[in-house]
């Protein structure tokens, strides 16, 4: 399925969850559950391939996300969703669905999200003090989505909207590389 019907697909159910959220106020705890969900589909390989898998049968994914639910302790408006989700054969689709939901909801709060990925985990004060300086910059609050990729060696990326600030030792010795070929 291209890329522009996946977003379309996560759109129209984030829109539709976000609805039952804000009708039941709600909205923080499914914000909560769906950045849980979303931790999980990142650490683990096993649940994106389940994820994606169109070989199982509507009956196993059912199954196995009511577990997974279960087990993670996600609030009942979020093991439904989910549920839905997967008797609709839409798992495919989910990650999109929290990222319109988180989008949405950030909106509504008239906040910017911001990613930052960090070769290590980030305590409290610096993510806060990420936080600030970006609040500064933008000039609103800003939501962090803070995740951990090991591959950048040491440093920050940092993405708000469609701006990007690539601060990573991967990328500067990738263009200290590029810089030494044309020496010799």
């Amino acid at each position: 399925m291209s890329s522009e019907a996946t977003g379309a697909i996560a759109e129209r159910y984030s829109a539709a969850l976000f609805d039952l959220a804000e009708q039941r106020s709600a909205l923080d705890s499914v914000a909560a559950d769906l950045k849980t969900l979303k931790g999980m589909v990142a650490e683990s390989d096993d649940l994106r391939r389940l994820l994606r898998s169109p070989v199982l049968a509507r009956a196993e994914q059912q199954k196995a996300v009511a577990a997974l639910a279960q087990k993670a302790g996600l609030s009942e408006l979020t093991k439904n969703f989910l549920g839905l989700v997967a008797k609709n054969r839409r798992l495919f689709a989910v990650t999109g669905m929290i990222d319109a939901y988180l989008a949405r909801l950030a909106a509504k709060r008239g906040e910017i999200a911001a990613e930052v990925a960090s070769a290590v985990p980030l305590d409290e004060s610096q993510v806060g003090a990420i936080s600030a300086a970006l609040k500064k910059v933008v000039g609103s609050n800003v939501t962090l989505d803070v995740t951990v990729d090991p591959a950048l060696l040491g440093g920050l990326v940092v993405k708000v909207g469609s701006r990007m600030v690539d601060g990573s030792l991967k990328t500067k010795l990738q263009h200290l590389q590029i810089a030494m070929k044309g020496v010799g």
